[in-house]
This record gives structure tokens, sequence and C-alpha cells, in this order.
């Protein structure tokens, strides 16, 4: 396969992202993720790293494409503390992927609280800039791993290198993550995790006996909270959702309703 000239992949990229009817930075985006993929598959083919895993919007992303809400920033699962974590990662940007080229930028934020940290990564295609976004380096637990084909439309027609599939955390454990972050004392700036439970459910991807299995063990592990929990959909959140359900084209759109179907699935997860 012979590079595209990067003045050209611009004009491909709008041009498919037009023909796909898919918002042009968000396929940039999609490129950008599938590249750093092809960057962490090389290094685990090289024993640099001993896996990984993406977690979080992006790993929606890459399962459902445009049905998943649309995030900026990669989190990560890796082995070891934060600084192995930091090291590892910085090795593996400089293997490259295909025509892509990894910088690690100097601006590096420490989320005590969550252990992980955040870096920001230059991504260049041949010659020129291709995009900057962020990278939660957080910590890899014993989880289920999927490897998943990615959804995203219009690779094909990029003619891009893509690596296939890409290890994510592993369904019913992140939906089991995502139900502890939302009912828990931290809960703020989480009513995301309410749609993305829902959209999972409406997809027919909710396995609620295995779900109630992970839940079990994490809430445990994290200990801020028990199982089952309560739930009481905040005021504040209202808002944001129906925005959001309405940006997805959910089948249902107000904050009554989604409440009224995530207590729905919440009692299917605790039931098993």
């Amino acid at each position: 396969m012979s590079p595209k000239p990067v003045q050209r992949l611009e004009k491909t990229l709008a041009r498919v992202a037009r023909e796909q009817g898919v918002d042009q930075e968000r396929l940039r985006r999609w490129i950008s993720f599938l590249a750093l993929c092809g960057v962490l598959e090389r290094a685990v083919g090289l024993h640099l790293l001993e896996s990984y895993y993406l977690k979080g919007g992006v790993a929606m992303e890459l399962r459902f494409a445009a049905a998943a809400r649309a995030t900026k920033d990669l989190d990560l699962g890796l082995k070891g503390n934060r600084i192995a974590r930091m090291q590892a990662f910085e090795k593996t940007l400089r293997l490259g992927f295909d025509e892509f080229a990894f910088r690690l930028k100097p601006k590096v934020r420490q989320m005590d609280m969550a252990d992980t940290v955040r870096a920001e990564v230059a991504i260049q295609y041949r010659t020129r800039a291709w995009q900057t976004i962020e990278v939660d380096l957080g910590p890899a637990g014993t989880e289920e791993i999927d490897l998943v084909h990615p959804a995203v439309p219009g690779l094909v027609e990029m003619n891009l290198a893509v690596p296939s599939p890409v290890r994510c955390l592993g369904i019913n454990e992140q939906v089991a993550q995502k139900l502890h972050a939302c009912t828990g004392p931290a809960a703020a700036g989480r009513a995301r995790d309410i749609l993305d439970i829902l959209l999972l459910e409406t997809l027919g991807k909710l396995d609620r006996k295995r779900v109630q299995s992970a839940a079990k063990r994490i809430f445990k592990q994290r200990n801020t909270h028990a199982f089952p929990p309560t739930f009481e959909l905040p005021v504040a959140w209202g808002p944001e959702l129906e925005i959001l359900a309405r940006d997805l084209e959910f089948p249902i759109t107000t904050a009554a309703e989604i409440e009224e179907r995530f207590r729905a699935i919440l009692i299917g997860i605790i039931e098993g």
C-alpha cells in the first residue's frame, strides 16, 4: 500500500466524512484512536507491553461508532504503578505505527484519586501534524478483555492501516464499573454513564447475570457504597441526559422516561 500524501489524506477525510454522514473531526479522532491502538499492538507483539485495554467512551465508540456518544480523550488500562505505566507508554509511542508518529508532550497531570496519569500525545501523519489527544493511563486489573473489531465507518475508503481487533475492557465489566460510578458518593458529572448503560440495553448487549457478578466484585473492591445500590436521578442531570438522548436518537428522550428505564435495568441486574 503506497502512503497517501498528507494533503490528499485531508481531502479524503473530508470526502469520506461527508459520504458517511459523520462529523469530520469525529472521524479524525477515530483514526487517531486506532493509530494509537496500532502502536499498542506493536508493543505487545514486541513484548514491550504485557497487554493493554481501552475503556471509557473510546471503547464504546469503537464498538458502536456513531451510536455511542462522542468522546475526546482515550482511557487506557496498563499494568504497573503510575511511573511504570508512563515509562512503558513513552517507549511504546517511539515505535510508531504505519505512517503515524507519536510524541509525548511535557504536560502531565497526576490524578491521585483515580491512580491515573493524564498525558497529551501529539500525532503526526508522515510530515505533518494530525491531532493532539489526551490519554489517561489508568491501572489494569484482572478484568475480562474483549477483542473488538472496530465498527468505525469509512476506514476502507480512507485506505489506512487499521488494527483489528483491538483490546477493550469486557463489556459486562464496563457496565458494572459505570453502574458503580453513577450510583456512588462521587457520582457528580457521571450522567453520561446512564446513557451508556441504556444504549447497551437498547442494543441487546446487556448480560444482566454477568454484570451482576462483576458489579458485586467491583462494589466490594472499591468499598464506597453497597451493592445493590439505591438510585435517584439527580435533578441537575436531567437537561444533560435529555440533550444526549436526542443527539443519539434514543427512543426515549425525557428525564422521567430515562430514569424509569434505568431503574428497570438496575432491578434486572440486581435480580440477575
